[in-house]
């Protein structure tokens, strides 16, 4: 029985429809947003938020039932766990913030996309490359917060005046976000030579250091995507081995026996009620 449902639990039409009503889910949740939708059909928005709950906490309780133990091995397994955890935690008094993280039940769309869970995984894979950037980017954040706040935090204290503002007014820059008519011209027009400062950190942290993160993200999407090709390749190589063994297998039988094989699969092929196969059977 548990085989049974396991293999229930991994067919197509099963994880489609867990994922329609993932997507059904959090069209509920956002329409809870709406007062105007509440006070016209809240009873029924919150039964059927209840129904899909319920779908949620039966999947797990029969992954649990067919896996057991087996079903923490996965992290993806332990992640829709958590996550339907969380709503089942009553939402009351000072927890009533966890209300919100409802939404979250949307994530499980990423543990039934099997794109969307190599898109994260390959996100993970990247993630200590990504530490030794970003250690490299707070080192350069650091210097410059230190560097402005010395050269430009007594006339402009709103943005350069603590280490902490500065690193927050170089981040602002870093993302180009109102960088030039907002910060770096006004601070020109007192030191017009300021743009020797933030061109170069703009240069640095905005085309290189970025850039060398997106660079580490795709290159670990290919390596993704390269693994999942070569596990394809190797199960078809093993289907292709399987069917040749078992040809050689025929030929080195003794001859009445291959014989035999070949007719018994002429028949299968052919059918029980073609000619051949009665006149073999009557033969028989």
């Amino acid at each position: 029985m548990r085989d049974r449902l396991a293999r229930v639990l991994e067919r197509p039409i099963t994880r489609n429809a867990i994922l329609g009503v993932i997507l059904f889910n959090a069209v509920l949740l956002g329409m809870e947003t709406s007062d105007r939708i509440m006070a016209q059909a809240g009873g029924l928005i919150v039964a059927l938020d209840w129904l899909c709950l319920s779908i949620f906490v039966a999947e797990i309780a029969a992954k649990l039932l067919a896996y057991r133990f087996a079903f923490f091995r996965s992290g993806w397994n332990v992640f829709d766990f958590v996550i339907v955890g969380i709503a089942l935690v009553p939402a009351a008094h000072a927890l009533s913030v966890l209300r919100a993280l409802r939404i979250l039940r949307l994530l499980r769309v990423i543990s039934v996309a099997p794109r969307l869970r190599r898109v994260v995984e390959g996100f993970i894979s990247a993630l200590p490359g990504m530490g030794s950037v970003f250690l490299l980017m707070g080192m350069i954040f650091y210097i410059g917060a230190v560097m402005a706040t010395k050269l430009f935090g007594d006339t402009f204290p709103e943005w350069f005046g603590t280490l902490g503002l500065s690193a927050y007014s170089l981040f602002q820059i870093m993302t180009l976000e109102s960088w030039s008519m907002g910060i770096v011209r006004p601070v020109m027009d007192v030191y017009p030579y300021a743009w020797g400062f933030f061109v170069p950190f703009i240069m640095v942290t905005t085309f290189a250091v970025v850039n060398l993160l997106v660079g580490l993200i795709v290159n670990s999407m290919q390596d993704a995507h390269h693994e999942e090709d070569v596990k394809r390749t190797d199960a078809y190589r093993d289907e292709v081995l399987a069917r040749l063994q078992a040809i050689e297998a025929r030929l080195v039988a003794p001859p009445g026996e291959t014989e035999e094989r070949l007719a018994d699969d002429s028949a299968r092929n052919i059918g029980y009620d073609h000619p051949q196969a009665r006149d073999r059977n009557e033969r028989a």
